[in-house]
């Protein structure tokens, strides 16, 4: 909004040419993530008393740790002073006709009020359990197979009147289509190597990585500060490869697939970004305020959907490597239960306790020592990933 405003005033005066700056996404992207960090400063304090006030406090489950027993009570469903620093942030510094920064807010607001509801049926009803998992599940999946549907031919088609041509056209052809090499699944340290998907293979893959991503960061989840901190950093690393791809000629140069539009996305990653950092501010051991579904399912869509229009799909995985752990973790504690209690009579654990994180605090470790040692380890996967920018 901000820079339609600066375009405006300089045609009322060309002496405030220095507006120019609001050009520069850049620019944008600081200024993004500063009033993001200061507007959830500023207003978590008062945003945790009216949650104190409303006794949405968190439930802890019977069958979790001891040593959170004490965090029982604790304000919850925190991650709307995120949700609401991000939109209200990216809203002021990204241009509106952008609409990969749009699918990209529906998708996270769309996640989000999905992870209020099962929140809010928690603390309500005090289920810890809170909304059934098939229909969370029917939600998220809704939400990312509409997401899909118009990324697929978003990313192939430059403007929104081409891409429901290209619609048309998959239709008219029987559902076949060949898209372009940059609709295909790319893979890091390999110059121009993409595995062509078509429309179907896309919306899978696509649909798998927003909805997996949303599970696997809520699933992280676990901890004061635990999931926080890595959305931070793969944010941020995912708004480097938003506005090289954005770019034409960086682009070009590091053999990557262009998309015209995507570098906006880097507002979007900034204002994550901060507004991440000043829920950690609240959020830090011993925490004030939990960020509860409706933030962590909102975050991992959105990075999802993000690493989806960048092209980057893999790249998350490698990142985000906290993320899949966490979520292998549970499927694979799961699966060997119900094995081994069909076929023994009794069911086995692989871990001492699933998520992962919970396995190392069984182990001895302490729950500042689990925290900060991944945050350890996704910082070295991302600088991973960012190296995949030129090593090719």
């Amino acid at each position: 909004m901000l820079i339609w405003l600066a375009q405006w005033l300089q045609t009322l005066s060309p002496e405030l040419g220095f507006l120019r700056v609001f050009q520069y996404q850049t620019f944008r992207a600081v200024m993004a993530a500063m009033t993001a960090l200061l507007m959830g400063i500023a207003a978590g304090p008062w945003v945790i008393r009216r949650l104190t006030a409303l006794k949405i406090g968190q439930p802890i489950r019977g069958y979790g740790m001891e040593s959170h027993l004490v965090k029982s009570g604790t304000p919850t469903m925190g991650g709307v002073l995120i949700l609401l620093s991000i939109a209200l942030s990216t809203l002021l510094w990204f241009d509106w006709s952008n609409r990969f920064v749009w699918i990209v807010l529906l998708v996270t607001l769309g996640f989000g009020a999905i992870g209020w509801s099962d929140d809010w049926r928690k603390v309500v009803n005090k289920d810890p359990e809170g909304m059934p998992s098939r229909e969370k599940y029917l939600w998220q999946s809704l939400i990312g197979l509409a997401a899909a549907l118009y990324l697929v031919f978003s990313i192939s088609e430059n403007t929104n009147y081409r891409v429901l041509e290209l619609f048309f056209t998959w239709v008219q052809s029987g559902f076949d289509l060949s898209l372009p090499p940059k609709a295909g699944l790319m893979v890091p340290f390999f110059k121009e190597i993409s595995y062509p998907l078509g429309v179907l293979g896309f919306v899978i893959l696509t649909y798998l990585v927003i909805v997996g991503s949303s599970n696997a960061v809520n699933l992280t989840d676990g901890l004061d500060g635990l999931a926080i901190m890595p959305v931070v950093m793969v944010g941020a690393c995912l708004g480097i490869f938003a506005y090289v791809t954005g770019n034409a000629v960086f682009a070009r140069y590091l053999f990557l697939p262009h998309i015209p539009g995507a570098g906006e996305l880097m507002i979007f990653c900034a204002a994550m970004a901060g507004a991440g950092l000043a829920f950690l501010w609240f959020n830090a051991h011993p925490a004030q305020v939990f960020m509860g579904d409706v933030g962590a399912l909102a975050l991992g869509g959105a990075l999802g959907t993000i690493a989806v229009i960048v092209r980057q799909e893999i790249v998350l995985a490698i990142m985000g490597g906290i993320f899949v752990a966490e979520a292998v973790s549970v499927m694979l504690q799961v699966t060997y239960f119900k094995y081994t209690k069909k076929r023994f009579g009794s069911g086995k654990r692989l871990l001492k306790m699933a998520p992962l994180h919970h396995h190392f605090e069984k182990t001895g470790w302490k729950e500042t020592q689990v925290v900060v040692r991944f945050w350890i380890i996704t910082m070295l996967l991302c600088l991973i990933g960012l190296s995949t920018l030129k090593l090719r």
